[in-house]
């Protein structure tokens, strides 16, 4: 029988096996998943945030077991996982607090009567996710569409199938009912048909650029609504009149934060020339002095990547960029150790036509470029296929502002720090990111009939 395997990526033991669903179980868990939905549907908004804070309380009280889970099934330093874990009761807590709100029947006035808007659960919705936050990916779609009275699916990144079942098991006990959040053990094919079955009435997808092409086109063979989180290379700016201090500090933790496996770490850092000397100088400097190494341990800085083949792709992009003219300025090496380990990299002279200029490094590697001024900066931060995050560093605030308002073609902009998601604000991005909203009551919304109801005088 095929099955799922997870793999310690610090030490390539192997960790679990689990049997791949048949079809007969596949069929069974959406029609279950779609029986518990028929009932979650009519329990009431205030009943659902009860269940949904009761998941926070339940996620924090394991917050340990959990972290450790994810740093065996995907290198994660145990301090990150724990903060993830925070993150993801957080989710919870707003979610609680203000979804009954957000989701509340609206009365509209008509010459001829009144009219209500009423935001109706739609059914089955299926969510596909990465490894990089086993818990996080799966709290941020499933918390907010059991908030709006969907039922969920999961399939769940191989890498971390243990924590999406652990995920479900939390679930349950803090109250929702069974079968409404469903973990599938499938393979693509399998996906596909969940995609297409009649009780699924949407799909959300964190992934590459490619995955998301690819489960749109399927998606959309079938009508079905999706939202897409798909890759980026996020730009941090550093303008003229930067803190240098704090820009190099930042651009450090935004680079190799999740061990640089983040959709929104920053990926390009675009530097005027007024503090590009400095500033490559010092940044490199610190970058060399991280220490790789256990993620269970303290101390350590930087972990493993989640799987050794996507250390070496990481790899191969490096050596295209620098065979193409980019200089390392520290890094670039495969290290001579076990477990997918790859070390933090520096990239000066970086240009178009480099994999480090114009597609998505997924690891700790950082692309330095040059600009002439503040304009140039935005410009080159703009020119990119990608928009999902970025940053900005200036003392003038007000500037800075006004750029992320109104030239930052993204959908989300730091300014003067790093952070990867606030449970108030929306999270997602343009272009090829993906489109569609999570987080701050949008993602609620998402896979929900807004429903026009009309009385008559």
């Amino acid at each position: 029988m095929a099955q799922l395997t997870t793999i310690n990526p610090a030490t390539n033991e192997t960790l679990k096996q689990y049997d791949l669903m048949s079809d007969q179980d596949v069929e069974q868990a959406i029609e279950l998943c779609h029986a518990a939905y028929e009932d979650w549907r009519l329990t009431s908004l205030a009943k659902r945030a009860s269940v949904i804070r009761a998941i926070a309380d339940a996620l924090r009280a394991r917050k340990n077991e959990y972290a450790e889970l994810m740093t065996r099934e995907t290198g994660k330093r145990f301090q990150d996982g724990q903060a993830e874990i925070e993150l993801c009761a957080s989710i919870c807590e707003y979610t609680a607090d203000e979804g009954p709100s957000e989701l509340a029947d609206e009365t509209r006035e008509r010459p001829d009567g009144k009219g209500l808007v009423t935001y109706s659960p739609i059914g089955v919705i299926y969510g596909i996710q990465p490894w990089n936050f086993p818990c996080y990916q799966a709290v941020r779609y499933s918390i907010a569409n059991l908030m709006a009275g969907n039922g969920v699916l999961l399939k769940h990144a191989e890498s971390c199938t243990g924590s999406g079942l652990l995920l479900k098991q939390i679930y349950e006990e803090a109250g929702l009912p069974k079968g409404l959040f469903t973990v599938l053990l499938i393979d693509h094919d399998q996906s596909d048909d969940v995609i297409a079955h009649d009780k699924v009435r949407g799909v959300t997808l964190t992934g590459s650029e490619g995955a998301g092409k690819t489960v749109a086109r399927k998606a959309g063979e079938h009508l079905k609504k999706t939202v897409l989180e798909l890759g980026s290379n996020d730009a941090y700016v550093v303008l003229e009149d930067a803190d240098l201090d704090l820009a190099v500090e930042t651009c450090v933790q935004a680079r190799l934060f999740n061990n640089g496996q983040t959709c929104v770490n920053g990926k390009r850092f675009i530097v005027t020339d007024k503090h590009y000397d400095a500033f490559v100088d010092r940044y490199a400097t610190a970058m060399a002095e991280i220490k790789m190494g256990d993620p269970m341990k303290e101390e350590t800085e930087l972990g493993p990547m989640s799987r050794v083949e996507l250390r070496d792709q990481l790899h191969d992009q490096v050596r295209k960029s620098i065979e193409n003219g980019a200089r390392a300025l520290c890094g670039g090496e495969v290290p001579d150790k076990d477990g997918a380990y790859y070390p933090a990299t520096v990239l000066v002279d970086v240009k178009p036509g480099q994999p480090a200029y114009d597609d998505e490094l997924f690891g700790p590697v950082a692309s330095v470029i040059r600009a002439k001024d503040d304009e140039d900066a935005m410009r080159i931060a703009n020119d990119s296929r990608y928009g999902l995050g970025g940053g900005i560093f200036s003392q003038d605030k007000d500037k800075a502002l006004k750029l992320a308002r109104d030239h930052f073609d993204t959908g989300m902009v730091m300014i003067n720090g790093y952070d990867i998601a606030t449970p108030n604000l929306p999270f997602g991005g343009v272009k090829n990111s993906g489109y569609g909203r999570e987080h701050g009551g949008f993602g609620m919304k998402e896979f929900v009939n807004a429903k026009a109801v009309s009385v008559l005088n």
